[in-house]
Protein backbone atom coordinates (compact mmCIF):
# COMPACT_ATOMS: atom_id res chain seq x y z
CA UNK A 1 0.00 0.00 0.00
CA UNK A 2 2.94 2.77 1.50
CA UNK A 3 5.20 2.78 3.34
CA UNK A 4 6.45 6.12 5.88
CA UNK A 5 8.32 6.59 8.47
CA UNK A 6 8.90 9.10 11.69
CA UNK A 7 10.27 12.36 10.51
CA UNK A 8 12.27 15.36 12.09
CA UNK A 9 10.50 18.43 11.82
CA UNK A 10 12.58 21.77 12.18
CA UNK A 11 11.61 25.12 10.33
CA UNK A 12 13.44 25.47 7.17
CA UNK A 13 15.25 28.72 9.08
CA UNK A 14 18.16 26.44 11.31
CA UNK A 15 19.99 23.50 9.80
CA UNK A 16 18.38 20.25 9.07
CA UNK A 17 18.65 17.42 11.58
CA UNK A 18 19.07 14.21 10.00
CA UNK A 19 20.07 11.72 12.82
CA UNK A 20 19.85 10.28 16.13
CA UNK A 21 23.09 10.50 16.23
CA UNK A 22 23.56 14.26 16.05
CA UNK A 23 25.24 15.93 19.09
CA UNK A 24 23.13 19.06 19.02
CA UNK A 25 20.04 17.03 19.90
CA UNK A 26 21.26 17.25 23.44
CA UNK A 27 20.72 20.77 23.69
CA UNK A 28 17.53 21.49 21.64
CA UNK A 29 14.07 21.08 23.03
CA UNK A 30 12.42 18.19 21.44
CA UNK A 31 8.54 17.25 21.31
CA UNK A 32 7.35 13.77 20.92
CA UNK A 33 4.40 12.00 20.94
CA UNK A 34 3.42 10.37 23.94
CA UNK A 35 0.91 7.39 23.34
CA UNK A 36 -0.59 7.08 27.13
CA UNK A 37 -0.05 6.71 31.08
CA UNK A 38 1.10 3.08 30.67
CA UNK A 39 4.97 3.93 30.27
CA UNK A 40 4.72 2.82 26.46
CA UNK A 41 6.63 5.08 24.20
CA UNK A 42 6.98 5.84 20.69
CA UNK A 43 9.93 4.68 18.61
CA UNK A 44 11.73 8.13 18.31
CA UNK A 45 11.39 8.40 22.53
CA UNK A 46 13.33 5.11 23.15
CA UNK A 47 15.86 5.80 20.45
CA UNK A 48 16.37 9.28 22.17
CA UNK A 49 16.02 7.95 25.69
CA UNK A 50 19.02 5.31 24.12
CA UNK A 51 21.16 8.09 23.93
CA UNK A 52 20.46 9.58 26.99
CA UNK A 53 18.93 12.43 25.39
CA UNK A 54 15.99 13.14 28.17
CA UNK A 55 16.64 16.59 29.58
CA UNK A 56 14.71 18.71 27.37
CA UNK A 57 12.02 16.44 25.95
CA UNK A 58 8.72 17.62 25.97
CA UNK A 59 5.34 15.14 25.42
CA UNK A 60 2.74 15.84 23.46
CA UNK A 61 -0.24 13.33 23.62
CA UNK A 62 -1.01 11.26 20.60
CA UNK A 63 -4.36 11.37 21.28
CA UNK A 64 -4.52 14.55 22.72
CA UNK A 65 -7.88 17.27 24.31
CA UNK A 66 -10.07 16.98 21.83
CA UNK A 67 -12.23 19.82 23.12
CA UNK A 68 -10.11 22.06 21.08
CA UNK A 69 -9.59 21.21 16.86
CA UNK A 70 -6.86 19.22 15.81
CA UNK A 71 -4.97 17.70 19.25
CA UNK A 72 -2.50 15.88 17.29
CA UNK A 73 -1.28 19.12 15.13
CA UNK A 74 -0.01 21.18 18.41
CA UNK A 75 3.31 19.01 18.87
CA UNK A 76 3.90 20.46 15.11
CA UNK A 77 2.38 24.03 16.17
CA UNK A 78 5.06 24.17 18.92
CA UNK A 79 7.83 23.86 16.19
CA UNK A 80 5.98 26.69 13.81
CA UNK A 81 5.60 29.12 16.63
CA UNK A 82 9.28 28.56 18.15
CA UNK A 83 7.58 26.80 21.34
CA UNK A 84 9.78 23.82 20.90
CA UNK A 85 13.41 23.70 18.57
CA UNK A 86 12.01 20.17 16.49
CA UNK A 87 9.79 17.27 17.06
CA UNK A 88 9.81 13.75 16.00
CA UNK A 89 6.70 13.24 14.97
CA UNK A 90 4.76 10.19 12.70
CA UNK A 91 5.61 11.18 9.28
CA UNK A 92 1.90 10.86 8.35
CA UNK A 93 0.39 13.51 10.63
CA UNK A 94 3.65 15.27 10.68
CA UNK A 95 3.11 16.39 6.93
CA UNK A 96 -0.28 17.33 6.62
CA UNK A 97 -0.27 19.56 9.89
CA UNK A 98 3.49 21.38 8.88
CA UNK A 99 2.16 22.09 5.56
CA UNK A 100 -0.73 24.13 7.12
CA UNK A 101 1.62 26.25 9.02
CA UNK A 102 2.15 29.95 8.41
CA UNK A 103 6.05 28.87 8.69
CA UNK A 104 8.09 26.85 6.18
CA UNK A 105 8.67 23.59 7.94
CA UNK A 106 11.62 20.62 7.28
CA UNK A 107 9.95 17.26 7.12
CA UNK A 108 13.45 14.80 7.34
CA UNK A 109 12.87 11.01 7.49
CA UNK A 110 14.50 9.91 10.80
CA UNK A 111 17.57 8.08 10.45
CA UNK A 112 18.80 5.48 11.20
CA UNK A 113 15.32 3.47 10.00
CA UNK A 114 16.50 0.68 12.41
CA UNK A 115 17.81 1.64 15.87
CA UNK A 116 18.82 -0.92 17.88
CA UNK A 117 18.04 -4.53 17.05
CA UNK A 118 14.28 -4.46 16.66
CA UNK A 119 13.24 -0.80 16.76
CA UNK A 120 12.08 0.04 13.89
CA UNK A 121 11.47 3.84 12.39
CA UNK A 122 9.24 2.86 9.21
CA UNK A 123 6.40 0.97 8.60
CA UNK A 124 4.26 -0.28 6.07
CA UNK A 125 1.18 0.37 5.62
CA UNK A 126 -1.54 -2.31 4.87
CA UNK A 127 -4.89 -3.71 4.38
CA UNK A 128 -6.05 -6.84 5.78
CA UNK A 129 -8.98 -9.41 5.02
CA UNK A 130 -10.41 -12.30 6.62
CA UNK A 131 -7.85 -15.68 6.88
CA UNK A 132 -8.79 -17.27 4.09
CA UNK A 133 -11.06 -15.16 2.29
CA UNK A 134 -8.70 -14.89 -0.69
CA UNK A 135 -11.42 -13.78 -3.31
CA UNK A 136 -11.78 -10.52 -1.47
CA UNK A 137 -8.14 -10.41 -0.61
CA UNK A 138 -7.69 -10.63 -4.86
CA UNK A 139 -10.15 -8.34 -4.98
CA UNK A 140 -8.82 -5.56 -3.00
CA UNK A 141 -5.20 -5.94 -4.25
CA UNK A 142 -6.37 -5.41 -8.11
CA UNK A 143 -8.18 -2.64 -6.62
CA UNK A 144 -5.41 -1.04 -4.95
CA UNK A 145 -3.37 -1.81 -8.25
CA UNK A 146 -6.15 -0.52 -10.42
CA UNK A 147 -6.22 2.93 -8.70
CA UNK A 148 -2.57 3.06 -7.97
CA UNK A 149 -2.55 6.80 -8.82
CA UNK A 150 -5.50 8.35 -7.11
CA UNK A 151 -4.37 6.81 -4.09
CA UNK A 152 -0.91 8.51 -5.16
CA UNK A 153 -2.37 11.66 -5.44
CA UNK A 154 -4.13 11.89 -2.57
CA UNK A 155 -1.52 11.04 -0.50
CA UNK A 156 0.87 13.59 -1.54
CA UNK A 157 -2.36 16.34 -1.41
CA UNK A 158 -2.26 15.55 2.39
CA UNK A 159 2.04 15.48 2.38
CA UNK A 160 2.28 12.27 3.40
CA UNK A 161 6.17 11.63 2.81
CA UNK A 162 6.26 7.75 1.38
CA UNK A 163 9.48 6.12 1.27
CA UNK A 164 10.55 3.59 -1.17
CA UNK A 165 9.40 -0.09 -0.33
CA UNK A 166 11.99 -2.69 0.33
CA UNK A 167 13.16 -3.75 -2.67
CA UNK A 168 11.93 -0.67 -4.85
CA UNK A 169 14.33 0.88 -7.46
Amino acid sequence: YYRSSYVFVTRKDVPEITSFNDPRLRDLHIGVQLIGDDGANSPPVQALGRRGIVGHLIGFPVYGDYSAPNPPARIIEAVANGDIDMAVVWGPLAGYFASRQKVALRITPVSPRVDGPQLPMIYDISMGVRRGDDTLRSEVNAALTRHRAEIDAILAAYQVPRLDPVGAP
